[in-house]
Formats: C-alpha cells, structure tokens, sequence
C-alpha cells in the first residue's frame, strides 16, 4: 500500500492522511479510445512510442492521457524503464512545426504581422552560415494564411527575425513553456532552452527546433492560444479551487489563430484530420530527431494539436509518435501529416 509511480506517489501523504475519496478528471470512456488508437497507430507505424492527451480546456480537466508503451500496473516490478517513462510529463521533446502556432500567434498578438502580410518564401533563408528550407518548397512569397496552412520554415523564420529573441522568449514564457509544468505528477521533465538565445536560436524555436518541451505543456499552450482568455491550468485532481491563469494572446488574435488553425486542415497539412461533422482546427508536427553529429538519420518525431469546435474550443487534443514508418498508404511517409493527423481525428 505505497505507491510506486504517478499520482499514488506525488498524493502519497494526501492519500494515506484523508479519508475522503480523491476524484481524478480522467474519463475511463476517453481513457480507453485514446489508449486503443494510440496503440492502433503505433502498431501500425512501428514507433518506439506515443503519446496522447484530451484536455478539457473549460475546466482544464484532463480527461485523457496516455503514454506508450506503457505496462500492468497490478506487476509494476515487471516493467521495463522505456514503460514506466511519462512521454506526457516526463518527455522533453522538440515538436517541429506545432511550434508555429505559437509563432504566428505571438507575431500576429505583438502586431510584428498582420493577416494580410505576406512573406518571400521564394528561396532559402539564410542566417549566418545557416540555410533554412521548407519541406515543400512552393518557391513563392507566402501570405500569412498559407505560411501556417503549408507549414512554411522560411516564413516563420522570417516573422521571426522581424519580432527578435526577447519579445519571443517574453511570450513563450507567458506561454507556459519555458517552466516545468505544476501538475503535480513525479515524472515532470524541465524544458529544455537555449541558453544564450542568439538569433539563430530565435529563428529556429520558430518552427520548433533547438527547444524541447512536453506534450502536456503544448496542450496547455495551445488551450490558452486559441481560447484567448483566462482558464484553468491543465489537472489530473478534480478537487480544490483552481486558479486562473492570464491569457497569453489577446481574444482577437485568439480568434484569427482559430481561423488559421481551422484553413490548415480544411486545406492545408492537416487534411488527414478532417472529421465529417465536426468543425476542427490543427497543426501538424514532423521534427527530426537530433542525436550525435546532428539530425540526419535518427528519425522523426510526429505530432499533431487540435482543437474542437475550432470556432468555440471546448477540446485540445494533442498525439505524437516516436519515429514512425510510413506504410503504403501513406506512400512511404511517416510525418504528421500521415501518421499522426488521422490519429487525432
């Protein structure tokens, strides 16, 4: 009667102490369809693993969170490290063009861009000896819209550079992203930053390179993004008074994040997400993993963030897979928009 992991450790004097019940968010009905499509996904792509959280951001009810692989806890001695491993909490990872959204926002919020602006996406950006390239290339300038629609590298950099590393890093903090999540878990992971923030760093955190965080501060970013006004904190304990946290962006720069988030998978990277019915908004995420010597070879991490009804957001829903492999179906493409896209969906 000690608890080992999780909440049963980090409440262990709360749960011991108080005769009351402890009620947590999580619903079981979400639990098992996240857990089950998850594990659907990660089978099929022949990933190291995933990750997926639903998040009620009303409420900032957690009613979702899943981590795999994962293990029975009825013979917690059995499982291995990678299975006692929180990707939601404990994962510190760089999540590539989800970062966009945060990007966009921030620049559109401090007035650096409007919607109307567009950008030279017509060749490469360079920066010092730096060469930053899309991944799909359209070799044209790029309105605002269809930089975060067509997950242009070269147009985020560029807003970017305009808008400079302090006012960024100013707002990734008002994000929530440059701290360890509060939600009272053991297996928290710290953000991982650069330090210093050159102008390098700041172009690159653009699109989401040379910055790691968790999944769960994502989902709680974005909540506060495209809702653009004070809400819970993300919770897994549904007891005690929660307070409120300010919003990052203002409601009208909320309110056109929302209309980009909802082009992008009505016509953009996101496509793959689209469910008949629902009126839903996202990004996609496909980062390269770094390791020894650089990125190349060592895979991608894929991700996608919803938000639904994208015109009133009730629900974020986050899931990202550790190197998956494309299949044919996907011709061969293990990215975001292929892999975890649908997922979401």
């Amino acid at each position: 009667n000690q608890g080992l992991a999780g909440l049963e450790r980090g409440l262990e004097a709360r749960l011991l102490g108080d005769p009351h019940p402890l009620t947590l968010t999580i619903d079981l009905g979400v639990q098992e369809v996240v857990r089950s499509e998850l594990a659907a996904t990660v089978a099929r792509f022949k990933a190291k693993g995933g990750s997926g959280i639903v998040l009620d951001v009303a409420t900032g009810e957690i009613v979702g969170m899943v981590s795999l692989p994962d293990f029975d806890p009825n013979h917690y001695q059995r499982a291995t490290v990678a299975q006692r491993f929180n990707r939601n909490s404990q994962g510190s990872y760089e999540l590539g063009s989800l970062f966009k959204v945060f990007t966009v926002a921030m620049a559109l919020d401090a007035g650096v861009v409007d919607m109307t602006d567009g950008f030279d996406a017509s060749r490469k950006f360079e920066i010092g000896r730096f060469r930053i390239d899309d991944y799909r290339a359209h070799r044209r300038w790029l309105s605002v819209p269809e930089v975060i629609a067509f997950s242009s590298n070269i147009g985020v950099a560029r807003m970017a550079e305009a808008m400079g590393g302090e006012v960024q890093r100013a707002y990734f903090e008002r994000f929530g992203l440059l701290e360890q999540h509060s939600i009272g878990l053991p297996e928290l992971g710290h953000p991982m930053i650069p330090d210093p923030w050159r102008p390098i760093n700041t172009v690159t955190a653009a699109y989401g390179h040379g910055i790691a965080v968790s999944p769960l501060q994502v989902v709680d970013a974005v909540a506060g993004a495209v809702c653009g006004q004070p809400l819970p904190s993300a919770h897994v304990v549904a007891e005690g008074s929660l307070r409120e946290r300010e919003p990052p962006v203002s409601a009208e720069t909320a309110a056109k994040l929302r209309w980009l988030m909802w082009l992008t998978v009505a016509e953009g990277t996101g496509s793959q997400a689209a469910v008949p019915g629902y009126l839903l908004g996202g990004k996609t995420g496909s980062a390269d993993k770094a390791g020894r010597g650089g990125y190349g070879g060592r895979g991608i991490m894929a991700s996608f963030v919803a938000a639904f009804p994208i015109d009133r957001p009730r629900y974020v829903v986050l899931v990202t897979l550790d190197e998956p492999r494309g299949d044919a179906r996907t011709y061969g493409f293990g990215t975001g928009g292929w892999t975890a896209a649908p997922t979401a969906g």
